[in-house]
């Protein structure tokens, strides 16, 4: 391709809006551009590196047993309520009438819809089990969309379903589809972690997230610095204390004055007493009420495992008011022992505490010689704690958690019979008796994963692409594309490098060497190839290496039919 042919409208500048250098370089590059907000147009140059992702996510799909399908955006409000998700999925479902005035919505996700023609085509065991996958735009209307593709209202992404007949095939085809993802991801040069995740909006029994480690990351992932234990940091575990014991030197429970004393450390220092004598008491609103996550002083509430532990759909931190309001007591007094209105879950190590501190549920009061086997009641217990840097690990004897941020670029899910129990997905097993299919579910963000590459591969002059991605994968740049000497050498390196199957973009433009070069590292171009008068009359080429910077003088033609081998070490 000739740049001169090609749509690339690059800025010397970043927009203003832009706050992650993906998004930045991305419409800088040319590669972008918004329409709306949370929307995006996707330039020639950006679409050839999607198509790049889009190719490496179908091999390693195909390789696997899995069916391309193409499945509409548009669905209707009725599958959606047969799932019970129309009024879950919330704000983020961009819920629309035809002129009709029948209710639809933009799929964010077609667990309905693939599930609706299975359901109504496939009857028998010998018909399992099945794995179906698209690539495909979705919708979701996010309340905050930034971070350019990477966290669009409109996306890409290949999304993934697998039918079954029971729990041991799903899990033969989720290992499956889980080495698939390392495949696409090491194909795409990405250094990443397969990490425990939360199953969120999408549910099901367990699921697992692919995070590209990188500092603009919106997760954290915390990891082990001796195993291979990864999670993202809302699952990671903490270790079982065990089962807790009793000393028999329980004191009585005493209220004590803390005037004005509210947050652990003020308590702490005031009692003269340490944060894990102190049992820290959080309230949370969730769809059934209030319920309160109790930690030592010394951890932070889980909120994702406070919520599972508890059973429900979400939780969220209260408000002062609201806690006020049900409990009559102001926040920095709330404990445990005789609080009303309030389901209790507590921590394992809780359990383990004994004469400890807590809220006396009184202005100005705490509790002392609280014990939790004795004086206040407890819904259930569990780990319910947020992971910190060097905690021990939960896995192994000797490693302690490393925390890092990542970007979620893929996410797997054994949704067991969620959906097909609703949608009634059923079978006939080898005694002819119905069956409710078992279920996967499997995405990678095909935007994301571009703009993943560029958080992790870029510097100061712009993109610096993993050859797998490159829009093109070798530049040839005339120092003037008029002389005629020049003009015909870079022709030939064009054809010659054309024919071997390499793609090759020619700066054919008159614009000076610099505005030319910066472009070529703007973009990101793997290998450049630099021709003048000077070195051509000495029957060498220029060659420079986008990554390393290493540049050197190569013997022309000879040095063209080496090219292949060179781009699979750069």
């Amino acid at each position: 391709m000739k740049y001169s042919n090609l749509f690339i409208p690059t800025l010397k500048e970043s927009p203003t809006d832009a706050e992650v250098i993906s998004h930045k370089l991305m419409v800088r590059s040319g590669m972008v551009r918004q329409l709306a907000t949370g929307i995006y147009s996707i330039l020639p140059l950006g679409l050839r590196v999607l198509r790049k992702v889009e190719a490496i996510i179908r091999e390693e799909m195909n390789k696997i047993g899995g069916q391309e399908v193409f499945l509409p955006s548009i669905q209707p409000a009725e599958l959606w309520k047969e799932s019970k998700r129309w009024s879950f999925y919330g704000k983020e479902l961009l819920r629309i009438k035809d002129r009709h005035d029948r209710e639809f919505c933009y799929g964010p996700t077609h667990e309905e819809v693939i599930t609706d023609i299975i359901r109504k085509e496939v009857k028998s065991y010998r018909q399992l089990p099945m794995l179906m996958y698209q690539i495909q735009t979705k919708f979701r209307d996010e309340i905050r969309p930034r971070f350019g593709i990477m966290r669009g209202r409109e996306f890409m992404m290949k999304d993934a379903y697998s039918f079954h007949a029971d729990e041991q095939c799903t899990q033969e085809t989720y290992q499956r589809v889980s080495q698939a993802y390392c495949n696409i991801f090491e194909r795409c040069g990405l250094e990443f972690k397969r990490v425990e995740a939360d199953s969120g909006t999408i549910g099901g029994s367990f699921s697992h997230e692919f995070a590209v480690l990188a500092d603009s990351g919106e997760d954290a992932i915390a990891f082990c610095s001796n195993c291979n234990y990864a999670s993202n940091i809302e699952k990671a575990e903490a270790p079982d204390p065990g089962e807790p014991k009793d000393s028999g030197n329980l004191q009585d429970l005493e209220e004590v004055s803390t005037p004005s004393q509210k947050t652990v450390e003020e308590v702490t220092q005031f009692l003269s007493t340490s944060p894990d004598h102190i049992i820290k008491t959080i309230v949370f609103e969730t769809e059934d009420g209030l319920i309160a996550g109790i930690v030592r002083g010394d951890r932070q509430v889980n909120p994702v495992k406070l919520k599972n532990l508890a059973g429900s759909a979400w939780a969220h931190p209260a408000n002062e008011s609201l806690i006020k309001e049900k409990t009559g007591v102001p926040v920095g007094f709330v404990g445990p022992v005789s609080l009303k209105n309030v389901k209790i879950f507590a921590d394992r190590e809780v359990l383990h505490m004994e004469n400890a501190f807590c809220g006396a549920n009184k202005v100005d009061f705490h509790y002392k010689g609280v014990n939790p086997s004795r004086d206040f009641p407890i819904e259930q217990s569990g780990d319910i704690t947020l992971i910190e840097e060097n905690s021990p690990c939960p896995k192994c004897e000797t490693g302690t958690y490393g925390i890092r941020r990542g970007i979620e670029v893929g996410h797997i899910f054994i949704l067991g019979t969620k959906y097909s129990e609703a949608l009634k997905a059923h079978f006939l097993d080898p005694n002819g008796k119905e069956q409710v299919m078992v279920m996967g579910c499997y995405g990678v963000g095909v935007g994301r994963t571009a703009a993943a590459a560029i958080e992790q591969n870029h510097d100061d002059k712009g993109i610096v692409w993993p050859t797998a991605l490159a829009p093109f994968q070798v530049q040839i740049i005339p120092v003037n594309y008029s002389d005629e000497i020049t003009r015909e050498a870079s022709d030939n390196c064009y054809q010659t490098l054309t024919e071997m199957g390499i793609e090759v973009l020619l700066d054919d433009r008159s614009d000076r060497l610099g505005v030319k070069l910066n472009d070529a590292d703007l973009i990101g171009t793997p290998m450049k190839i630099i021709l003048g008068p000077k070195n051509l009359k000495n029957g060498q080429i220029e060659i420079k290496i986008r990554k390393t910077h290493q540049s050197d003088l190569y013997d022309y033609p000879s040095i063209l039919e080496k090219f292949p081998e060179m781009l699979k070490n750069i």
